[in-house]
């Protein structure tokens, strides 16, 4: 019963976000009473295993006894400060360990407080460096097709996802949209490797002929999260490291999604060697309590702006919770939990196991593909698959499978026709199973 009438509370109030609210006249809002663990508990005591991590942004569990246990501790102290001419021991310590772990070179830490943010701070930060630089004919970004980079204008301007991005276009700046090294399209026979190095060519041909007015190129690195969990080689990084290099353009990685041990390495960038000019944080970062960003960034950069006041050079972005106190020590709890456990090689035996669960999915007559980085496994079911043939979006066969899923106590949201599981690192081999179960039945019932 209170289910329901919270329930109705909320439609009578709330506008929840990426949501339809019609949808919600047949499909009853589910209010959580708590969380423990991967698992959700709502007010009737029915339980959720949470295989998406909340948005992927749950590291640890839910009501993870460390970042608590952090948390409180710190609330005793300090809630929050003004971040322009004061600082806390917080915010300071998170930044030294950020640049500490995160790819060589990186050595200044800018907060912000959701990924949107910070990947507006990166792009203006690259657009204001070249204008300090007396450069101000470099003014474009280029970004890659079936991108996602958050919603605000300048995030939604460098993404590539229609759903988004088309009806507010007309608000949006112009950007250099290209080829996409996502392997799903690749020939038959041919590897990720080849494919993704196939695709860098249409992008090498744009930085030579743009090169003298872009600012940067923005990627996510190895998985198009947001674009359907597409995938694709760590020599695409590699090779747009080099030409970014040779054409004297920033490299943005939006590590926001797939950072903090997602795809195997505590970063994407890791795996091809390699250091972009700028690093967008988020999600995870604080174990997914409570909302920060962070842009880390060079030495040479920050030294484009630090001048006297007077030659107004000076980067004037700003958030009223900028280095918010409690979000900072959340974030350091979250990082303690990597330094003392043995958080990435346990992460290879559940991407095995996750690998070996996923198998089963590869001859069902409706799946076109079943592809995996890391903790991430994606499933893309399709309507014809010798011509993979995609299903009408019409018929909403994503909403099927996380109606029926609900219904078997599962958390799934997929991305259209793309099934995808993003647990959280605590998940057990057996909540796994449960998880890959319940997907199997919802597209075989």
């Amino acid at each position: 019963m209170k289910n329901s009438l919270l329930s109705q509370r909320d439609l009578a109030v709330l506008w929840h976000p990426c949501t339809q609210m019609h949808d919600h006249e047949t499909q009853p809002l589910i209010p959580i009473k708590s969380g423990r663990g991967v698992w959700l508990e709502d007010f009737e005591g029915n339980h959720y295993l949470d295989a998406i991590s909340s948005w992927w942004v749950n590291l640890f569990g839910h009501a993870n006894p460390i970042i608590n246990a952090a948390l409180k501790a710190q609330l005793d102290n300090l809630e929050h400060v003004i971040f322009a001419g004061f600082t806390h021991e917080a915010a300071i310590e998170l930044a030294e360990k950020l640049v500490a772990i995160t790819p060589a070179g990186l050595s200044r830490c800018f907060y912000a407080d959701n990924g949107s943010a910070a990947v507006e701070v990166a792009l203006k930060m690259s657009f204001h460096f070249w204008q300090n630089r007396n450069q101000p004919r470099k003014n474009k970004f280029i970004t890659l097709e079936n991108s996602y980079h958050g919603e605000t204008l300048g995030a939604l301007a460098v993404g590539d996802v229609a759903l988004y991005k088309k009806t507010y276009a007309p608000l949006l700046m112009n950007v250099i949209t290209a080829p996409s090294p996502d392997c799903y399209f690749r020939e038959d026979g041919e590897s990720w490797a080849d494919y993704s190095t196939r695709q860098f060519a249409h992008l090498e041909r744009l930085l030579q002929e743009n090169a003298d007015e872009v600012c940067a190129i923005i990627v996510e690195p190895l998985v198009q999260c947001a674009g359907g969990m597409r995938m694709y080689d760590a020599i695409y990084l590699k090779l747009l490291r080099e030409a970014c290099d040779q054409y004297n353009v920033h490299l943005i990685a939006d590590e926001i999604a797939v950072g903090f041990g997602r795809t195997g390495t505590l970063f994407a960038c890791e795996q091809a060697g390699i250091s972009p000019d700028f690093l967008c944080l988020s999600k995870g970062l604080t174990g997914g309590y409570l909302p920060l960003s962070a842009v880390l960034t060079t030495n040479d950069i920050y030294a484009a702006f630090y001048d006297d006041y007077s030659k107004m050079t000076a980067f004037l972005h700003s958030h009223s919770y900028t280095g918010n106190a409690l979000a900072c020590r959340a974030a350091l709890a979250t990082l303690g939990i990597f330094e003392t456990q043995n958080v990435l090689a346990n992460n290879q035996v559940l991407a095995a196991t996750m690998k070996t669960l996923s198998q089963r999915f590869l001859n069902h007559p409706n799946v076109a593909e079943v592809r995996q980085t890391g903790m991430i496994v994606a499933i893309e079911l399709v309507k014809n698959k010798r011509t993979r043939e995609a299903y009408p979006w019409q018929e909403r066969r994503g909403l099927q499978v996380y109606r029926y899923a609900l219904s078997k106590g599962v958390l799934l949201r997929p991305l259209g026709n793309v099934i995808y599981f993003m647990p959280p690192y605590v998940i057990t081999s057996e909540e796994l199973a449960l998880m890959f179960d319940v997907a199997w039945q919802a597209i075989t019932t």
